[in-house]
């Protein structure tokens, strides 16, 4: 990842990974809100000035991660080759996220990863910022669709319908790795459960669950 980097910039990648390793390692042992800022900095061997270079807050350091892949669902719906549905695209994009182990989908059992999964659903701080940022993918996503000609309002079902499949499975993918289970061992099931929830999306559910 960090090959072809100059020096400066692999160390600024390192102090970011040093950082949210340390400060996850101290949230899971007292709480968030038990830690502060300053014992952050001097887990990680620097000074507070420098925690607040690379993010703003407490919260900005735990999502940091998460937050670089707010527009990946519009991305990749812009990106998408010619002839391709958008649920053939997220699907595809989903199971090449599997394959890669990705943790943006689940698929990281790295102890920070896994930190910060309980973290965020342990802290009711956490919780609300993991909503917003559904929210901004949504709205994203959303954009994305009405840019190709979509009334707003059938973007937004659209886009609402493909990102709740998607997070259900990334729960799932949590739930499994929170049991203590490798990503290795779930990966298959990851790609099943995927195929199947995208295939009812691509037949727009029809009578599915249809009541007798």
């Amino acid at each position: 990842m960090t090959e072809g980097m100059g020096l400066r910039e692999r160390k600024k990648i390192e102090t970011r990974r040093r950082l949210l390793a340390e400060a996850t390692k101290l949230f899971g042992e007292r709480g968030f809100d038990q830690v502060s800022v300053a014992e952050i900095a001097e887990a990680a061997n620097v000074s507070k000035m420098t925690v607040f270079n690379y993010f703003d807050s407490k919260e900005d350091l735990v999502f940091a991660p998460m937050e670089e892949h707010i527009g990946d669902a519009a991305r990749i719906v812009r990106d998408r080759a010619p002839g391709e549905s958008v649920v053939a695209a997220m699907r595809r994009q989903y199971w090449e996220a599997v394959e890669r182990r990705d943790p943006s989908v689940g698929m990281s059992d790295d102890a920070v990863a896994l930190g910060l999964i309980r973290l965020i659903q342990q802290t009711p701080v956490l919780l609300t910022r993991a909503h917003a940022f559904f929210v901004g993918t949504l709205d994203e996503l959303t954009d994305a669709l009405i840019e190709e000609g979509e009334e707003p309002a059938i973007a937004l079902v659209v886009a609402s319908q493909l990102l709740g499949a998607h997070n259900a499975l990334i729960t799932e993918n949590h739930r499994r790795l929170l049991a203590g289970e490798s990503a290795d061992a779930i990966a298959a099931d990851a790609v099943r459960l995927a195929g199947r929830a995208f295939d009812l999306l691509e037949k727009g559910l029809g009578d599915y669950a249809t009541r007798t």
